[in-house]
Protein backbone atom coordinates (compact mmCIF):
# COMPACT_ATOMS: atom_id res chain seq x y z
CA UNK A 1 0.00 0.00 0.00
CA UNK A 2 1.61 3.34 -1.06
CA UNK A 3 2.42 5.86 1.94
CA UNK A 4 -0.42 8.44 2.95
CA UNK A 5 0.77 12.06 1.86
CA UNK A 6 0.78 14.09 4.85
CA UNK A 7 -0.06 17.46 4.95
CA UNK A 8 0.63 19.88 7.81
CA UNK A 9 -1.68 22.98 9.06
CA UNK A 10 -0.54 25.66 11.42
CA UNK A 11 -3.70 27.95 11.98
CA UNK A 12 -6.10 29.04 14.81
CA UNK A 13 -8.11 26.42 17.18
CA UNK A 14 -11.15 27.29 14.72
CA UNK A 15 -9.45 24.72 11.77
CA UNK A 16 -9.43 21.91 14.46
CA UNK A 17 -13.05 21.23 13.11
CA UNK A 18 -12.49 21.01 9.12
CA UNK A 19 -15.46 19.14 7.69
CA UNK A 20 -14.63 15.62 6.99
CA UNK A 21 -11.46 15.18 8.87
CA UNK A 22 -11.19 11.95 11.52
CA UNK A 23 -8.60 13.16 14.43
CA UNK A 24 -7.01 9.94 15.31
CA UNK A 25 -4.33 10.93 17.84
CA UNK A 26 -2.12 13.77 19.49
CA UNK A 27 1.65 13.82 19.51
CA UNK A 28 4.03 15.21 21.93
CA UNK A 29 7.10 15.95 19.82
CA UNK A 30 10.73 16.73 21.74
CA UNK A 31 12.84 18.27 19.24
CA UNK A 32 16.47 19.50 19.07
CA UNK A 33 15.32 23.18 19.11
CA UNK A 34 12.86 23.13 22.46
CA UNK A 35 9.20 22.91 22.91
CA UNK A 36 6.78 23.52 19.99
CA UNK A 37 3.97 25.90 20.16
CA UNK A 38 1.65 22.53 21.43
CA UNK A 39 0.99 19.09 20.60
CA UNK A 40 0.43 17.88 17.45
CA UNK A 41 -3.18 16.30 16.67
CA UNK A 42 -3.14 13.90 13.29
CA UNK A 43 -6.13 13.25 11.82
CA UNK A 44 -7.27 11.49 7.97
CA UNK A 45 -9.35 12.65 5.47
CA UNK A 46 -9.15 9.98 2.48
CA UNK A 47 -6.02 9.37 1.47
CA UNK A 48 -4.42 12.11 3.22
CA UNK A 49 -2.34 12.48 6.45
CA UNK A 50 -3.28 15.54 8.43
CA UNK A 51 -1.12 16.78 10.99
CA UNK A 52 -2.37 20.36 12.39
CA UNK A 53 -0.25 22.65 15.13
CA UNK A 54 -2.21 25.73 16.94
CA UNK A 55 0.73 28.16 16.14
CA UNK A 56 -0.13 30.45 19.54
CA UNK A 57 -1.05 27.42 21.41
CA UNK A 58 -4.79 25.92 22.13
CA UNK A 59 -5.21 28.88 24.93
CA UNK A 60 -3.77 31.59 22.61
CA UNK A 61 -1.18 32.30 25.09
CA UNK A 62 1.85 32.92 23.26
CA UNK A 63 2.74 35.91 21.43
CA UNK A 64 4.15 36.53 17.87
CA UNK A 65 7.93 36.85 18.96
CA UNK A 66 8.11 33.93 21.32
CA UNK A 67 6.31 31.24 18.91
CA UNK A 68 8.99 28.38 18.43
CA UNK A 69 8.69 28.17 14.61
CA UNK A 70 12.01 26.08 14.64
CA UNK A 71 10.70 23.18 16.82
CA UNK A 72 7.11 24.11 14.87
CA UNK A 73 8.62 23.43 11.55
CA UNK A 74 11.03 20.28 12.87
CA UNK A 75 7.87 18.49 14.54
CA UNK A 76 6.06 18.68 11.18
CA UNK A 77 9.53 17.84 9.48
CA UNK A 78 9.84 14.81 12.31
CA UNK A 79 6.09 13.59 11.34
CA UNK A 80 6.57 12.90 7.38
CA UNK A 81 4.81 16.56 6.64
CA UNK A 82 6.02 17.28 2.98
CA UNK A 83 3.17 19.99 2.26
CA UNK A 84 2.80 22.96 4.91
CA UNK A 85 -0.46 24.93 4.39
CA UNK A 86 -0.66 28.00 7.24
CA UNK A 87 -3.04 30.61 7.96
CA UNK A 88 -2.81 33.93 9.86
CA UNK A 89 -4.59 37.14 10.50
CA UNK A 90 -3.39 40.25 8.22
CA UNK A 91 -3.65 43.82 7.81
CA UNK A 92 -4.56 45.16 4.09
CA UNK A 93 -2.89 48.28 2.31
CA UNK A 94 -5.13 48.19 -0.49
CA UNK A 95 -8.69 48.83 -0.41
CA UNK A 96 -9.38 45.79 -3.34
CA UNK A 97 -8.58 43.80 -0.59
CA UNK A 98 -10.99 44.32 2.56
CA UNK A 99 -11.44 42.82 5.76
CA UNK A 100 -12.54 38.71 5.18
CA UNK A 101 -10.50 38.41 2.17
CA UNK A 102 -7.92 36.21 1.38
CA UNK A 103 -4.65 36.35 -0.04
CA UNK A 104 -2.36 33.81 -1.00
CA UNK A 105 1.27 35.07 -0.27
CA UNK A 106 3.89 34.63 -2.88
CA UNK A 107 6.01 37.10 -1.68
CA UNK A 108 7.72 38.86 1.58
CA UNK A 109 9.32 41.46 3.24
CA UNK A 110 11.41 40.97 6.45
CA UNK A 111 11.18 43.61 8.78
CA UNK A 112 11.52 41.98 11.98
CA UNK A 113 14.87 42.13 14.23
CA UNK A 114 15.97 38.23 15.20
CA UNK A 115 17.35 36.39 12.19
CA UNK A 116 18.62 33.46 14.64
CA UNK A 117 15.35 32.08 15.09
CA UNK A 118 14.82 32.01 11.47
CA UNK A 119 17.56 29.31 10.32
CA UNK A 120 17.71 25.94 11.52
CA UNK A 121 21.61 26.57 10.94
CA UNK A 122 24.65 27.97 12.08
CA UNK A 123 26.21 26.31 15.15
CA UNK A 124 28.91 24.95 13.35
CA UNK A 125 26.64 23.92 10.31
CA UNK A 126 26.00 26.81 7.25
CA UNK A 127 23.53 26.88 4.45
CA UNK A 128 22.46 29.70 2.39
CA UNK A 129 18.93 28.36 0.96
CA UNK A 130 17.72 30.11 -1.93
CA UNK A 131 14.38 31.87 -1.19
CA UNK A 132 13.62 34.41 -4.58
CA UNK A 133 10.46 32.27 -4.64
CA UNK A 134 9.58 31.90 -0.98
CA UNK A 135 6.42 29.84 -1.57
CA UNK A 136 5.27 26.70 -3.23
CA UNK A 137 4.32 27.72 -6.76
CA UNK A 138 2.09 24.60 -6.75
CA UNK A 139 0.93 24.06 -4.20
CA UNK A 140 -0.49 27.41 -3.89
CA UNK A 141 -1.96 27.25 -7.49
CA UNK A 142 -3.62 24.36 -5.97
CA UNK A 143 -4.83 26.51 -2.95
CA UNK A 144 -6.33 29.34 -5.41
CA UNK A 145 -8.06 26.72 -7.86
CA UNK A 146 -9.56 24.98 -4.99
CA UNK A 147 -10.44 28.16 -3.44
CA UNK A 148 -12.01 29.61 -6.41
CA UNK A 149 -14.77 26.98 -6.22
CA UNK A 150 -15.10 27.92 -2.62
CA UNK A 151 -15.19 32.09 -2.38
CA UNK A 152 -15.11 34.86 -4.84
CA UNK A 153 -12.97 36.89 -2.26
CA UNK A 154 -9.69 35.21 -2.64
CA UNK A 155 -6.47 36.29 -4.67
CA UNK A 156 -3.60 34.49 -5.73
CA UNK A 157 -0.19 37.00 -5.00
CA UNK A 158 0.51 39.40 -2.85
CA UNK A 159 3.45 40.56 -0.57
CA UNK A 160 3.26 40.21 3.25
CA UNK A 161 5.25 42.90 5.27
CA UNK A 162 6.35 40.65 8.64
CA UNK A 163 6.90 42.90 11.47
CA UNK A 164 8.16 42.32 15.10
CA UNK A 165 4.71 43.20 17.07
CA UNK A 166 3.21 42.87 19.18
CA UNK A 167 1.70 46.33 18.72
CA UNK A 168 0.14 47.14 15.43
CA UNK A 169 2.32 49.69 13.19
CA UNK A 170 1.58 53.26 13.82
CA UNK A 171 -0.16 55.52 11.35
CA UNK A 172 3.31 56.75 9.77
CA UNK A 173 4.60 53.55 9.70
CA UNK A 174 1.54 52.14 7.63
CA UNK A 175 1.70 55.16 5.24
CA UNK A 176 5.55 54.42 4.24
CA UNK A 177 4.74 50.47 4.05
CA UNK A 178 1.61 51.23 1.67
CA UNK A 179 4.13 53.75 0.00
CA UNK A 180 6.36 50.79 -0.36
CA UNK A 181 3.82 48.99 -2.37
CA UNK A 182 2.99 46.13 -0.02
CA UNK A 183 -0.16 44.38 0.10
CA UNK A 184 -0.71 42.78 3.52
CA UNK A 185 0.77 42.94 6.89
CA UNK A 186 1.46 40.48 9.35
CA UNK A 187 3.55 38.84 12.50
CA UNK A 188 4.43 35.50 11.80
CA UNK A 189 4.47 34.11 8.12
CA UNK A 190 7.84 34.83 7.11
CA UNK A 191 9.76 32.56 10.09
CA UNK A 192 7.72 29.77 8.96
CA UNK A 193 8.45 30.29 5.39
CA UNK A 194 12.00 30.54 5.53
CA UNK A 195 12.18 27.30 7.75
CA UNK A 196 9.61 25.33 5.69
CA UNK A 197 12.28 25.80 2.57
CA UNK A 198 15.02 24.57 5.28
CA UNK A 199 13.02 21.71 6.30
CA UNK A 200 12.38 20.84 2.20
CA UNK A 201 8.92 21.26 2.66
CA UNK A 202 6.43 23.29 0.55
CA UNK A 203 4.80 25.92 1.74
CA UNK A 204 1.63 28.49 1.32
CA UNK A 205 0.04 30.61 3.55
CA UNK A 206 -3.36 32.21 3.65
CA UNK A 207 -3.43 36.00 4.79
CA UNK A 208 -6.88 36.31 6.10
CA UNK A 209 -7.39 40.14 5.96
CA UNK A 210 -9.15 42.22 8.99
CA UNK A 211 -8.41 45.07 8.94
CA UNK A 212 -6.59 47.95 6.97
CA UNK A 213 -3.84 48.48 9.29
CA UNK A 214 -3.54 52.19 10.42
CA UNK A 215 -3.11 54.19 7.28
CA UNK A 216 -7.02 54.71 6.05
CA UNK A 217 -8.04 58.01 7.66
CA UNK A 218 -11.45 57.39 7.24
CA UNK A 219 -11.83 54.19 9.15
CA UNK A 220 -11.19 53.59 12.97
CA UNK A 221 -7.61 52.60 14.12
CA UNK A 222 -6.96 49.01 14.41
CA UNK A 223 -8.24 47.13 17.70
CA UNK A 224 -7.85 43.68 19.17
CA UNK A 225 -11.81 43.59 19.20
CA UNK A 226 -12.44 44.42 15.66
CA UNK A 227 -9.45 42.15 14.61
CA UNK A 228 -11.03 39.05 16.66
CA UNK A 229 -14.61 39.85 15.47
CA UNK A 230 -13.16 39.69 11.12
CA UNK A 231 -11.07 36.81 12.45
CA UNK A 232 -13.94 34.53 12.86
CA UNK A 233 -16.19 35.73 10.21
CA UNK A 234 -13.65 34.90 7.53
CA UNK A 235 -12.13 31.77 8.90
CA UNK A 236 -15.33 29.78 8.32
CA UNK A 237 -14.34 30.49 4.71
CA UNK A 238 -10.53 30.00 4.79
CA UNK A 239 -11.58 26.50 6.61
CA UNK A 240 -13.82 25.89 3.64
CA UNK A 241 -10.76 26.60 1.16
CA UNK A 242 -8.77 24.61 3.10
CA UNK A 243 -11.52 21.49 2.85
CA UNK A 244 -11.79 22.18 -0.63
CA UNK A 245 -7.85 21.93 -1.36
CA UNK A 246 -7.16 18.82 0.74
CA UNK A 247 -10.03 16.99 -1.16
CA UNK A 248 -8.93 17.90 -4.55
CA UNK A 249 -5.10 16.56 -3.21
CA UNK A 250 -3.23 15.01 -6.32
CA UNK A 251 0.33 16.77 -6.09
CA UNK A 252 3.07 14.93 -6.04
CA UNK A 253 6.88 16.77 -5.27
CA UNK A 254 7.86 17.86 -8.47
CA UNK A 255 8.81 21.08 -7.12
CA UNK A 256 12.31 22.36 -6.24
CA UNK A 257 11.32 22.53 -2.52
CA UNK A 258 12.00 19.31 -1.86
CA UNK A 259 16.00 19.31 -2.87
CA UNK A 260 16.22 23.03 -1.17
CA UNK A 261 19.27 22.01 0.58
CA UNK A 262 21.16 20.32 -2.25
CA UNK A 263 22.66 23.10 -3.12
CA UNK A 264 22.75 24.93 0.34
CA UNK A 265 26.06 23.85 2.21
CA UNK A 266 28.75 25.55 2.57
CA UNK A 267 29.95 22.67 5.31
CA UNK A 268 30.90 19.31 4.28
CA UNK A 269 28.44 17.72 6.52
CA UNK A 270 30.02 14.29 6.30
CA UNK A 271 32.89 15.80 7.46
CA UNK A 272 31.22 16.00 10.72
CA UNK A 273 31.03 14.06 13.99
CA UNK A 274 28.10 11.88 15.21
CA UNK A 275 27.29 14.73 17.86
CA UNK A 276 27.08 17.56 15.98
CA UNK A 277 24.78 15.85 13.16
CA UNK A 278 22.33 14.70 15.98
CA UNK A 279 21.74 18.25 16.89
CA UNK A 280 20.28 18.76 13.23
CA UNK A 281 18.51 15.32 13.53
CA UNK A 282 16.12 14.54 10.93
CA UNK A 283 17.23 17.95 8.68
CA UNK A 284 20.70 16.33 7.13
CA UNK A 285 19.47 12.55 7.10
CA UNK A 286 19.41 12.48 3.36
CA UNK A 287 22.64 14.45 3.21
CA UNK A 288 24.74 12.14 4.88
CA UNK A 289 26.73 9.55 3.45
CA UNK A 290 25.26 5.81 3.70
CA UNK A 291 26.62 3.97 6.94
Amino acid sequence: MAQKKSIGIIGGTGFYDIPGIEWTDERVIETPFGNPSDAYRIGTLDELEIVFLPRHGRHHSILPSEINSRANIYGMKSLGVEWLLTTSAVGSFREDLPPQDIVIVDQFVDRTKDGNRQTFFGNGVIAHIGFSHPICNELSSLVYEAGKEVTDKIHMGGTYLNIEGPAFSTRAESVLYKSWGMDVIGMTNIVEAKLAREAEICFSTLAIVTDYDSWHEELDVVSTTSVIENFNKAVVTARKVVESTLRKFQLERNCACKDALSDAFLTDVSTLPREKLNEFGVLLEKYLPNE
